[in-house]
């Protein structure tokens, strides 16, 4: 394996090799990647970004999972487009052409209190660390994990272990509650929860309204801003956001940021940049949008 170190803990593992492969769904990937630079700085909150071909795109992945002593990331991968659909294609004894990170600054975590951790879609794959991190701090952890149905429910037995509690929610009620995370996520405040701080990791309009239910409440939250990183290093300028009126990128700045002050209008315009650009790359390599 061929690595390039960085002072500030940055690492490219250029040749890092799948170890374990697992599928959650029809198009959502499970790899255990050996890695073991990047592991040994991982943190809660980070990312790796990684490249399949010479010619291929490059993409941001939260982190799942790090193992220092064993040397390997775990990362969740949901097939979207070209690149994502080439990841999902490896296999055991893989490498990636590169594998670099961790990205992005740790998200800043509580002491003590009651954390709610809010997960949507494939969004749930980055909350483990955050979880487990959080309980090693003696923090209370609830986790509410959501999904259209119950068969894209992904991860939520290995995120039980480190949640004292776990609630799954459905649209279409197939499993767990019937609706929305933010549904379940009122019910609980009703029900006197006691719920401190607030951690989202979804699409775009989940975390929004997410912040907008915790807002009328006074319950801090931060969300990860991951949807809108193109490059992930702040050189493209793809993920510039404003945050309190202060323009940052997703990428170097977070991912993780105030919600109260997520300015959701223009992160929204963001994720519409590239969409004409995805959808001819999807077509050309066959694959439904």
């Amino acid at each position: 394996m061929t690595t390039l170190s960085y002072d500030n803990g940055l690492v490219m593992d250029t040749t890092a090799r799948i170890i374990e492969k697992h599928d959650l769904t029809k198009i959502t990937k499970l790899f255990v990647v050996h890695a073991p630079l990047v592991a040994r700085n991982a943190a809660p909150g980070q990312f790796v970004i990684l490249r399949v071909t010479e010619t291929g795109e490059r993409i941001p992945i939260s982190l799942t999972d790090f193992d220092r002593d064993a040397g390997t990331i775990t990362i969740v991968v949901q097939e979207v487009g070209r690149t994502s659909a080439l990841v999902n294609a490896l296999d055991l004894g893989d490498d990636f052409l590169d594998f670099v990170g961790p990205l992005g600054d740790p998200v800043p975590l509580p002491e003590d209190g009651h954390a709610v951790l809010i997960g949507g879609g494939f969004g749930t794959g980055a909350l483990f660390p955050l979880a487990r991190e959080l309980r090693k701090r003696g923090v209370r952890v609830s986790s509410i994990i959501g999904a259209r149905t119950r068969s894209l429910v992904i991860l939520s037995q290995l995120l039980s272990k480190e949640s004292d509690e776990l609630h799954v929610c459905t649209d279409d009620g197939s499993a767990g509650y019937h609706g929305f995370v933010t549904g379940r996520l009122e019910e609980l405040l009703d029900a006197g929860a006691g719920f401190t701080h607030c951690f989202a990791v979804g699409p775009m309009p989940m975390m929004r309204a997410v912040a907008t239910t915790t807002e009328k409440r006074g319950l801090p939250t931060m969300v990860s801003l991951d949807p809108l990183m193109v490059d992930g290093t702040g050189m493209c300028g793809g993920c510039r956001v404003s945050v309190g009126g202060e323009s940052l990128f997703a990428c170097v700045d977070g991912p993780f940021f105030d919600a109260h002050q997520v300015d959701f209008d223009i992160a929204d315009d963001r994720l519409q940049i590239y969409k004409e650009q995805e959808k001819v790359a999807c077509e050309r390599a066959g694959l439904g949008r």
